[in-house]
Order: structure tokens, then sequence, then C-alpha cells
């Protein structure tokens, strides 16, 4: 089964409507279809007869992964959780890497009240690549959490006090909300409306702490935990929120009484820590490393791991770091600045365990021979996410993986040893010095990072002197026409003046987010990477930014004698191309495609993602 049709099959298997009604569940039909009858009968509520229809699937295939779900959601929508139970735990033993079937089995468990249980199967969820409208809806479920963001809307762009949303009973509603304490933890949540919610809320508990004990009076564990996993998402986003001058001043007063009772050996509480983490990262704390030695409760466990023991890790890690070349160029120099301050990308989910999951389900034939791979480059690497993904592709491979930024070379080693993979190697290096390390390659990456480069082309040709004949190189640049909205923005801050600090990339998100022209801005508040600090100042900022068009790339693919092999796109829109331009040859015709993105001026709204060969 190839991608296209693993990506068709979720749509069959939906299906639903009355002509299937009337068939007989122990009929020789297929599996497929007799799925698709006990899919409607639960539509129609009909659980009993739902259950016989898989129960005939289960005896001709016991570890039918949808059958088995299926009957563990008949319980759950009739309340009868502790069964339930039972039945998620049969799909997840007979298909450990399905994120609905751990989603099913979680909220089974919380509504049966094994919470502790429910979170562990919440997060691996998650971590098995739940997309992002799939968190934000499992979120919006909550009715605090509806009624919150409705009120916030009937007054936005004015914001309502948090004294008028959160009253002691939402608090409770949102602390008892397992799968948002979850999310909060794990991922970036980069959505507009949650943002909102999310930045009131952090006032909110804010103001809970009294400043001499940094207890939060009159509430339960469950809000403390609610404030540090809050914490928790705001070092995720880099404290992106907007807060008021109002808030910054409790914040810092908050702070130091935190730094003054850290200095004195004086007991600091959960609320305390959870308050000044919401606003600033603790290890840029110069008490940093005697929090980092303290006894902490349970509540705050992780909130000390992510914001002290793993970054002060990577601190002392940075010393240990080959040096590959040295970093002269002046642009070079400017963006060693910038990714040592933001890091870019600040990933928290192991990018494998989605991409693990796509291979052992499918086991689909790779295209090359790995065997014949040896060496690999990943120029400029960044924080690591893509040196994972081609390690775990190429296994047999090494992989030498560089990027400019010692901050983001040291989250990707901590990272890596983490996960336990074991052939990649970082260094650091500028991309204009490889070529006099008199080393080549049988693949080369550099996707997102040429554009960056003074001169993207010099960058390029310097990286192909690396390639061996007959090798492969995975390119990614940005697109002149899928850019034109960040253009826009980017032409507003320089007419504002902003600079690339975290105030001024706060004042001028809430510019774009408060603009009456929403339409305007559509484009740019969809990307995930607004979403964050070093998001923002990547997509937004970056000093030094090139966009390409395909008849520039194609110039230069001519002058280098280079085959041009394929575009990574979604399915449906290789569908949409062949249906203009129909026959194999066409996907590999860089004419074709301008023509096509002429017409659909977003299709490389990413990037252009391709691969070549030297010939």
């Amino acid at each position: 089964m190839n991608r296209r049709q693993r990506k068709a099959k979720p749509k069959r298997d939906g299906r639903s409507g009355s002509a299937t009604a009337t068939v007989d569940p122990g009929s020789n039909l297929d599996v497929e279809d007799l799925m698709e009858r006990a899919r409607w009968l639960h539509a129609q509520r009909q659980f009993e007869a739902a259950r016989e229809v898989c129960a005939n699937i289960i005896a001709r295939q016991p570890a039918y992964t949808p059958a088995l779900n299926l009957i563990g959601l008949t319980y759950q929508d009739s309340g009868h959780h502790r069964q339930a139970v039972k039945e998620f735990a049969k799909a997840v033993a007979a298909d450990d890497l399905n994120a609905a079937c751990h989603y099913n089995l979680a909220v089974s468990q919380q509504a049966a009240g094994r919470l502790d249980e429910a979170a562990i199967h919440f997060k691996r969820a998650i971590a098995l690549g739940m997309s992002r409208k799939n968190i934000e809806g499992f979120i919006f479920q909550n009715p605090a959490v509806a009624t919150c963001l409705s009120r916030i809307e009937e007054t936005w762009p004015i914001l309502r006090k948090p004294g008028e949303l959160f009253g002691p009973a939402v608090l409770r509603a949102l602390a008892g909300d397992v799968f948002l304490r979850c999310a909060l933890t794990m991922v970036l949540v980069p959505t507009e409306p949650l943002e909102r919610l999310f930045t009131l809320l952090r006032s909110a508990l804010l103001g809970l702490v009294d400043e001499n004990s940094g207890a939060m009076p009159a509430v339960d564990e469950a809000t403390v935990s609610l404030f540090c996993v809050l914490a928790q998402q705001c070092f995720i986003n880099e404290y992106v929120f907007a807060e008021s001058s109002a808030e910054t001043e409790r914040a810092t007063a908050l702070r130091k009484a935190l730094m003054r009772k850290a200095d004195s050996s004086e007991p600091i509480t959960a609320p305390l820590l959870a308050a000044v983490a919401s606003y600033v990262p603790l290890h840029a704390l110069p008490q940093a490393r005697m929090l980092a030695e303290r006894r902490w409760p349970e509540v705050a466990a992780d909130l000390v791991r992510q914001q002290l023991t793993e970054p002060l890790a990577e601190a002392d890690d940075k010393a240990s770091i080959p040096v590959l070349t040295s970093v002269d160029d002046p642009v070079s120099l400017e963006m060693m600045q910038q990714y040592g301050e933001n890091p870019y990308p600040r990933w928290t989910v192991n990018p494998l365990a989605a991409y693990s999951a796509d291979e052992m389900r499918f086991a689909f034939a790779r295209e090359r021979n790995d065997g014949a791979l040896h060496e690999i480059l990943v120029a400029g690497c960044g924080t690591g996410q893509h040196a994972f993904q081609v390690a775990q592709y190429y296994p047999d491979a090494r992989v030498l993986a560089v990027d400019i930024s010692l901050s983001s070379l040291a989250f990707a080693r901590r990272k890596t040893r983490e996960t336990g993979l074991h052939n990649i190697e970082y260094a650091q290096a500028d991309i204009l010095g490889l070529p006099a390390l008199g080393r080549s390659f049988d693949r080369i990456e550099a996707v997102g990072v040429l554009h960056h480069l003074a001169d993207p082309e010099t960058g390029w040709r310097g990286l192909l002197s690396l390639l061996r004949n007959g090798g492969e190189m995975r390119v990614g640049l940005y697109s002149e026409p899928a850019r034109r909205a960040i253009v826009a923005v980017r032409s507003l801050i320089a007419e504002r003046g902003y600079r690339p600090t975290a105030e001024d990339i706060r004042k001028c998100r809430q510019e774009v987010l408060r603009d009456a022209d929403r339409q305007r801005w559509k484009s740019v508040v969809e990307v995930a990477d607004f979403y964050s600090m070093s998001g923002c100042r990547d997509m937004l900022f970056n000093l030094m930014e090139h966009r390409f068009t395909l008849p520039r790339v194609k110039a230069f693919l001519d002058e280098q004698r280079l085959s041009f092999l394929g575009f990574e796109l979604e399915d449906a829109v290789f569908e949409k191309f062949q249906r203009q331009f129909p026959g194999d040859a066409a996907l590999t015709e860089l004419d074709c495609w301008q023509a096509f993105e002429t017409a659909n001026p977003n299709t490389f709204r990413a990037m252009y993602v391709f691969t070549v060969r030297k010939t």
C-alpha cells in the first residue's frame, strides 16, 4: 500500500450511510465493509448491534484495531467507562502506535477516576503525532474552556479582567482536565483563541500568589499543578504572551522574593516557583544551580526538569561540542547571535515517535538502497529535529549534523542522548567554510538554511562540492509567491521600527492580532511559528532572508547540471497538478510547476522542498 492509498483509506473507513444499514452482520462482506456497517450502527447509537458486527470482524482478524477501538467507543458513549477501559486496552495492545486508541483509553480512564493512567495515555497519544487541529479541538471540549473563550470574544480586542473569568469553579474545571494539562507540558499550543485564554489565566494565577509566603490561599493542589503546567507552556513558547505593566511589576516582585529565599535557604513554595517560571526561565536566574539542587514537591518536578535540569545540562555541554570551521563572515556572525539567543525550532515531542509509527505500521519499501549511503551531511541542523528524521530513515549511515549556533547544537545533543540514537555526530560549522574540510558525502540535506546566507547560490555551490558523483541533495528554499503575507508583515516591522527583542516581538504580534482587518494577516497568524518567540523571530524578524522563484531555481540547476527529482508535497496537491499536467514526466518539469504555482501561489507555503542528483 503506497502513501496515497494509506491517506485515502481512513476516508473510506469513515464513510457511513443508510445504504449499509440492512447488511447482515454474519454475511460474507469483507472486513472493510463490515467495519463501515459497524460505524454506521454506532453513529445511530445501536451499540449492541455495532458490537455484534465488530465481534464478527474480530473472529476473522483478532487484532483488527478499528473494530477493537469501536467496541470501546460503544461502551464509552453509553457511559460504561470501566468496560470501555478494558476494550480500549485490547486495541492498544493490538496497535501501540495508534494515537486514537491511546486517546480514547485515556478519556475513559479519566472518567473512571484513574487520572495518573489517563495522563500516561494522553501523553502517548500526543507524542504519536496528534495534529494541531485535534489538540485544539479536544481542549475546546472542556465546557469551562468554551465558556471562557466565548466571554473573551464578546469584548475582544478589549481584554476582560482575569477575575471576571476565573472563579473557583472555573479553575477547578480547568485544573481537572488531564488532557489540557498534558498538552500544555508537551507541545506548543499554536492557536489565537487559546493564547488569549492562557494569557489571562496566567495573570489570574499570578494574582493569587502571596508575595511573602509564596502560597496560593484557598486553592487545591490541582490548581497549583495547573499553574506549573502553564509555566511549562510559557517556557515552550519562550514567553511570547503579552503582559501588562502591572503583571510585569508583580512578576518582578515575586522573582525578587524567590531569589531572596534561594539566597537565604528559606523554603520556596511550588506556586511561587510557577509564578516566576511563567514570566522568565528559571535557568536564567543567578540562583539557578542552587534551585536545581533543592528538593521539590512532585507537583513541580517536571517544571524543574524543564526549566533547570535540562537547560543547565545544555549549558555545560557547549564546551565539548567540536568546532569544524571558524565563523568569520559578518552575516554568519549575526546569524550565530540570533540563533544563539533563540534556538529554532524548540521542539518538544520526539519526532521519531510518529515517524516510527509510519515505518512500523506500513513497512513501505524504501525507494533507495540505504546500504549505499554511508555518509550524510545535514547542513544547518538547528536543534536537531531534522537530523533525527534523517538518522532514523538511514540507520546504517553516519550522519554529520552541523550548525552555526552552539545553543541549538547543545539542545540537539541532549535530545539525541535522551532518545538513544548513535549515528549522529554534531559539530559547529559555518556552511561557507565546509568546502575546506576535504570531506565528501553521499547525501546532503540543506532544508531551510541556504536562504539565510548572504549569497545563497555561493553557499549552495560550496555544498555541492562536497557531494559525491551520483549523490543526492535535498534542498528547502523560501518561495517568493508563497511568502507575500510574511513580506507584508516584515514591511510593517520596518515601518514601526520594531527590533528583534522579546519586548518588540510581543508588541508586533499584538498589533497583528488586534488588527481590525483580520483577513489581512490570516495566513501569517495560522502558521505555528507565529506562536513562539523563536518561531516568530525566525519567520518575521530574521536579519537575512532570500526568497526564490522557480525560474531562479531552474537556472541554478541547469548551471550545475543537476537532475531534478521532484518536490515534496501533499497528495492532494499532486492530484491537482496532474489534472492540469498529466503524466509522470510533468512531475519533474519545473516549467509546468511554474505555471501551476502562478495559478496557485500558496502551493509552496512552507518552502520549495525538493531533491536533486549530481550527475
